[in-house]
């Protein structure tokens, strides 16, 4: 068993999104399986592949495939599947509160927030709700918007419902936390919200933390999945929505408010998170809410 400490990991999900939902059909990285918790559950299916669990105190092995739920802060090693030539890993992890936080409070969640809760100690579904399930889980990366929510309350209420399943840690598994490393990317999170309307060198931001840049960038890709170029410009993009939803300002004028520098890097960026150019995404907003 893993006694050292594990690292805590920065979920960042897509632009526009609050549900992380990832397909993979390639064996992840050694360095990519460390010991590690998030606040996010997190819904792993791998529907051909072989591999070790390594959840709280329970370690295992699987083969052929597992469907497994893990609870908020719950540590456990990243999986290094051996995934086969149809082989998939579907990522699925979401905050318990991303749709508010009293909304599993409600009388037609109760089974639900019993089984989020159930989670925190590690859920290993058995064949009849992984050929159910299963199949449901891959095809959630495809939808988008208010689509992927429904879906994944209609997968976590067939999970609610499942009565073959095993807890991994059915003695407890107690956490208690004062994650260093949480403080650490809060901090460059906060000094990110607070400067991105103007240019954060990545030396700045390595001395909020008292890093070397080097280690900076390896620190913050790793426990956030992202670059810290990648993510600045994500806020500078939300932001950039905000605006030309609210405000008249012509679309330069939102482009160097929002943080950029350059116009023709700004409709690039724009474009690879949102996938549309910003007109095209102001005409749309206005015609959807017009």
């Amino acid at each position: 068993m893993a006694n050292n400490k594990p690292t805590f990991e920065k979920i960042t999900p897509d632009f526009g999104s609050s549900i992380t939902a990832i397909q993979k059909t390639k064996k992840r990285k050694r360095s990519d399986a460390f010991w590690h918790f998030h606040p996010e559950i997190e819904l792993v299916y791998v529907n051909k592949g072989k591999g070790r669990r390594h959840i709280g105190n329970h370690l295992s092995y699987f083969n052929n495939s597992q469907l497994i739920l893990i609870g908020s802060n719950l540590p456990h090693n990243g999986f290094t599947d051996r995934l086969t030539s149809k082989g998939k890993e579907t990522l699925i992890q979401f905050r318990p509160d991303f749709l508010g936080d009293h909304f599993f409070n409600i009388p037609e969640m109760a089974a639900i927030a019993t089984l989020l809760e159930k989670a925190k100690k590690g859920i290993l579904y058995r064949p009849e709700t992984k050929k159910l399930v299963g199949p449901k889980i891959e095809k959630l990366p495809k939808h988008k918007g208010p689509k992927r929510v429904i879906k994944l309350l209609e997968i976590l209420h067939l999970l609610s419902q499942a009565k073959d399943y095993v807890l991994l840690n059915a003695d407890g598994y107690a956490f208690e936390t004062q994650p260093q490393d949480s403080q650490k990317i809060d901090k460059i999170f906060k000094h990110i919200n607070a400067n991105f309307q103007s240019h954060i060198s990545l030396e700045e931001a390595a001395d909020q933390v008292s890093m070397t840049v080097p280690a900076f960038c390896r620190y913050f890709k790793k426990a956030t999945g992202k670059t810290f170029t990648q993510l600045v410009n994500e806020y500078r993009v939300v932001h950039a929505t905000k605006l030309l939803l609210e405000s008249k300002s012509s679309i330069t004028d939102i482009c160097f408010e929002s943080g950029f520098n350059n116009f023709s890097h700004f409709n690039k960026t724009f474009k690879e998170n949102t996938g549309k150019s910003a007109s095209h995404y102001r005409s749309e907003m206005q015609h959807l809410i017009g």
